[in-house]
């Protein structure tokens, strides 16, 4: 099977307008892109007194994911659309149970639901939502989730959310089945995504070690959670990486050196990857059009890395 490859969609040509954001989005799809996928944040937070800045600009511009991903499922008609990955502790379960459904319903079954447990305290404080049992809530959320999608009668009795003899229609067109994805590279994360995820998003942080210490360690996990060690699909950002802006410059000109990547990530036993359209905005494609152009180049000069 070729490996998946997603564009995370670059949250700036909202600039663009509707037409714009069509344009771009449609593009993706034509250009043979596996899939359209949206990162999520709903406030960042400035750096004050008590608390760091966030790893991002606090400026920068954010739509709201599913938002974003509906208007996307109207638009086109075969890529697949995704988070990646989706605070899910600072939302209602239930209620994303419904948004999640809704989208795979108008989009004939097309949605890939990655979810984490966030990190950015502030953001829960301004959503009125507990940062310190997040990963509990994410861990009961993923099986409300689940219940909401595949039972007629849906009773959830947990420590932090509960239904009782409630309904949920329609189901999304995948049902219970609608993947969910989880990110995280920590012990506690590996083990949470061993144990209840159908796929892991993975992330490349230099402190955490070595990526094949990374995949061998959650392996282990996975076959600790009584499945088979290699059955839990994995995907990797395709990102520049190196903080160095030479470098990071080379990445995104030397195609070759992407394709090295892919190879790695393949060779390592990961099924997907998803390309990171910002620092291409930040090299100077800052139109729809030039994005596209750029994009078509990359998918085509890497489509043979992809490929068995």
């Amino acid at each position: 099977m070729s490996m998946h490859i997603g564009v995370v969609f670059p949250n700036v040509m909202y600039r663009e307008g509707q037409q714009g954001m069509v344009k771009l989005i449609q593009g993706i799809e034509a250009i043979g892109f596996d899939e359209l996928a949206m990162f999520d944040h709903v406030v960042m937070g400035y750096g004050t007194e008590t608390r760091r800045p966030p790893h991002y600009a606090p400026t920068m511009p954010i739509m709201e994911a599913f938002s974003v991903l509906a208007f996307a499922a109207g638009i086109t008609s075969t890529i697949g659309l995704g988070t990646g990955v989706l605070v899910l502790p600072q939302r209602q379960p239930t209620l994303v149970a419904r948004q999640a459904a809704s989208i795979d319903t108008l989009s004939n079954g097309r949605l890939r639901l990655g979810v984490g447990i966030g990190w950015q305290r502030s953001e829960f404080e301004a959503l009125d939502e507990d940062f310190a049992t997040r990963g509990a809530r994410l861990e009961e959320s993923v099986a409300v989730l689940r219940a909401c999608w595949g039972d007629e009668h849906v009773n959830f009795n947990g420590k932090h959310y509960q239904l009782d003899e409630m309904a949920f229609e329609p189901k999304p067109t995948q049902g219970r089945s609608l993947p969910i994805w989880i990110g995280g590279t920590k012990p506690t994360a590996l083990k949470r995504i061993a144990k209840i995820a159908d796929g892991w998003m993975a992330m490349n942080i230099p402190s955490d070690g070595p990526l094949a210490d990374q995949v061998a360690r959650f392996q282990d996990y996975v076959a600790e959670a009584g499945r088979e060690p290699t059955s839990v699909p994995m995907q990797m950002l395709l990102s520049p990486g190196p903080l160095d802006k030479e470098q990071r410059k080379g990445f995104y000109a030397d195609t070759e050196l992407m394709k090295d990547r892919v190879l790695e990530l393949k060779a390592l036993g990961f099924t997907h990857t998803a390309l990171d359209c910002v620092p291409l905005f930040q090299l100077g494609y800052r139109s729809s059009d030039a994005l596209l152009e750029r994009l078509t180049e990359i998918y085509q000069e890497l489509e043979p890395a992809l490929a068995d």
